[in-house]
């Protein structure tokens, strides 16, 4: 009996190796798809508002699909620019900052500790860490060139999603698993559509707030933290450098000090306080789980998949928390509050 067992777990990963090959051989449909249908579970909410107002189905969906277009292009022109320009001075910000590599070697030295400026390049490389953020958003940049395909496949998705459910109880023919499926989009449109909101606003108060301030290429980083946002805890940390880098080259230490005070704080009250109120605490994934969920999705999709490896691994936790054969998994996923909230509840 264990050998058949043994047998059945080996072809069972033996396939699951097989598929994510296929996935990442397929990576060049995949990627558009899944933006496709991101996008479209964020702008289901519009698309749905119009409807409720008695707005037939196409001119639903072309209103919503022309707003889409002329905010993309208005944030495509906006970061291009800033990408240009930033790209062009990104060697004379690096020679500013080989000044500060200097001060760090001397105040070493005032303890007895030898370290070159070289050391200190190599450890903090502006300027691959700039190469790094402005990469980002310029792959994201890249998946829109087949913008065409992209937006098409969001429309048949907007028109098809009021079938969908529809199609699953008449082919199901079972009340029950019609609303089964239901809840799970249901939760991961209220997830996806809250979380872009979220980071809407996240990277509006950075792109301020840093406008204020003074810092070069404010709105580049607000998108830039926007994106990143997407990755709890992590993300605001890669969003953080190219700013303190950048500020630091060009206003001093004091403003540097400031801005790392502003991503914390907004790291904290967003990501700790906000985000759980709202969105609830059990959709969390643990830290391990967010950065195995980075490794994995970016070997699997890329930088793309990188920036949709949390939406993704939040979506399959929803899936198994709503089935209780695999609600196991989505323990496992969890940061482990819930169990917390329940051994309380059972006393």
């Amino acid at each position: 009996m264990k050998e058949h067992k043994i047998g059945y777990y080996f072809i069972v990963m033996a396939s699951v190796v097989i598929v994510l090959a296929g996935i990442k051989s397929a990576s060049v449909i995949i990627i558009p798809f899944l933006l496709s249908l991101f996008i479209a579970i964020i702008l289901s909410p519009l698309y749905n508002y119009f409807k409720s107002k008695s707005i037939p189905d196409i001119v639903s969906v072309t209103l919503v699909i022309t707003v889409f277009i002329l905010f993309l292009a208005l944030i495509a022109k906006l970061v291009g620019n800033s990408v240009h320009d930033f790209s062009a001075n990104i060697d004379t910000y690096a020679q500013k900052l080989a000044q500060y590599y200097q001060l760090i070697s001397h105040y070493t030295a005032s303890f007895g500790i030898e370290i070159s400026t070289e050391d200190i390049a190599n450890l903090i490389n502006m300027k691959q860490a700039m190469k790094f953020a402005t990469s980002i958003i310029q792959s994201m940049g890249a998946m829109f060139t087949n913008g065409f395909i992209i937006i098409l496949t969001v429309i048949f998705m907007l028109l098809e999603s009021q079938y969908f459910v529809k199609k699953v109880e008449l082919a199901d023919g079972h009340q029950e698993t019609m609303a089964h499926i239901e809840r799970i989009f249901s939760k991961i449109k209220n997830y996806m559509v809250l979380k872009a909101l979220i980071s809407l606003f996240t990277g509006a108060i950075i792109w301020m707030s840093l406008y204020f301030l003074g810092t070069d290429y404010a709105f580049l980083w607000g998108v830039l933290a926007f994106m990143l946002n997407f990755i709890p805890n992590i993300g605001s940390i890669i969003a953080a450098i190219p700013a303190v880098l950048i500020t630091l080259v060009q206003l001093g230490g004091m403003s540097a000090l400031a801005v790392m005070v502003l991503y914390s704080v907004i790291n904290i009250v967003i990501g700790s306080i906000v985000e759980p109120k709202i969105m609830g605490k059990g959709l969390g994934l643990s830290t391990l789980i967010i950065f195995l969920s980075l490794m994995f999705w970016g070997w699997l999709l890329g930088i793309v998949g990188m920036l949709l490896s949390i939406p993704l691994t939040i979506m399959a936790k929803i899936i198994f928390d709503a089935n209780q054969n695999t609600q196991w998994i989505g323990v496992l996923l969890g940061t482990g509050e819930n169990i917390e909230l329940n051994k309380e509840a059972n006393k």
